[in-house]
C-alpha cells in the first residue's frame, strides 16, 4: 500500500504519501488510516515517525485522532482550510476589513448561485432561520443565527469548495474578533437596519433572483464595512 521510504525527513514523506492517497482518492473523507504499527511494517519506519507524520497531518486539519477509535480522515474541507489560513492571517497582520472583503465577494457568488439552486423545502428552511434571527433574544445568539443564516446560503449554493471556504473565513473571523468584539459590534447598533438587510437577502434568494440576491449580499458587507471605518 505504501512505498518505503529513505529520506532524513521520513515523517513529511509519510504526510506527503498520504496526502498523494487522497488526492488519487485511494483515501476518503471518514476513511480509517491503517494503525499505526501496520503503517510502520510498510514504510518500513519507526513508529515515531508515524506518529510525527499523523501529528503534522492533525495540524494541517487533514486527519483527526479519536481516542481509542484511531485516526481518520476529516469528513469535511473546511478544517484543512482553517489552519492554513489561520496562520497567513497572523503572518500577514490581516485586517477584520480584509476577512470582510473576501466574505463579500465570496458571498455575493453564494448568494447569485443559491437563488439559483434553492429548492422549496430550503426556502422555508430559510424563512425559519430568519424569523429567529428576527427574535433573537440576546447579543449570542443572534450572532450565531447570523453566522448561520450566511453558512446556510453558501450550503444551498452547492458548490462544496465555495461553502468550505466561507465555513473557514467564518472560523477565522470569529477568531480575530476575539480581542475585537466590543469594536466589531458597534457596528450592528442599528439592529432594525441589519435585520432589514439580511430579510432582502432572503427574500431574494428564495424568490430565484440572483443579481437582487447579489446586490442584497453586497449593500450588507459594504453596510459592515462602512461602520468598521468610522
Amino acid at each position: 500500500m505504501f512505498a518505503p521510504l529513505h529520506n532524513q525527513r521520513i515523517y513529511q514523506q509519510v504526510a506527503g504519501q498520504i496526502q498523494e492517497m487522497i488526492l488519487d482518492g485511494r483515501l476518503k473523507s471518514g476513511d480509517k488510516l491503517l494503525p499505526e504499527r501496520t503503517m510502520s511494517e510498510q514504510f518500513k519506519v519507526s513508529r515515531n515517525s508515524i506518529r510525527e507524520a499523523i501529528r503534522a497531518l492533525e495540524i494541517l486539519g487533514i486527519v483527526e485522532s479519536r481516542q481509542g477509535g484511531g485516526n481518520f480522515i476529516v469528513a469535511g474541507t473546511s478544517d484543512c482550510l482553517f489552519e492554513p489560513l489561520s496562520i497567513m492571517f497572523k503572518l500577514r497582520n490581516g485586517s477584520f476589513s480584509d476577512l470582510l472583503e473576501i466574505r463579500r465577494g465570496l458571498e455575493m457568488e453564494a448568494a447569485s448561485l443559491a437563488a439559483q439552486k434553492i429548492t422549496k423545502a430550503q426556502a422555508a428552511e430559510m424563512k425559519e432561520l430568519l424569523e429567529k434571527f428576527k427574535n433573537a433574544s440576546g447579543e449570542q445568539e443572534s450572532i450565531d443565527l447570523d453566522k448561520k443564516l450566511h453558512l446556510f446560503i453558501a450550503e444551498i449554493s452547492g458548490n462544496t469548495m465555495l461553502s468550505a471556504f466561507l465555513n473557514s473565513i467564518s472560523k477565522l473571523f470569529e477568531q480575530a474578533v476575539r480581542d475585537g468584539r466590543e469594536l466589531i459590534l458597534k457596528a450592528f447598533d442599528n439592529n432594525k437596519l441589519l435585520i432589514k438587510m439580511h430579510r432582502d437577502l432572503c427574500e431574494a434568494v428564495t424568490s430565484g433572483k440572483p443579481d437582487d440576491a447579489a446586490k442584497a449580499c453586497r449593500r450588507h458587507f459594504d453596510f459592515i464595512l462602512d461602520n468598521l471605518k468610522k
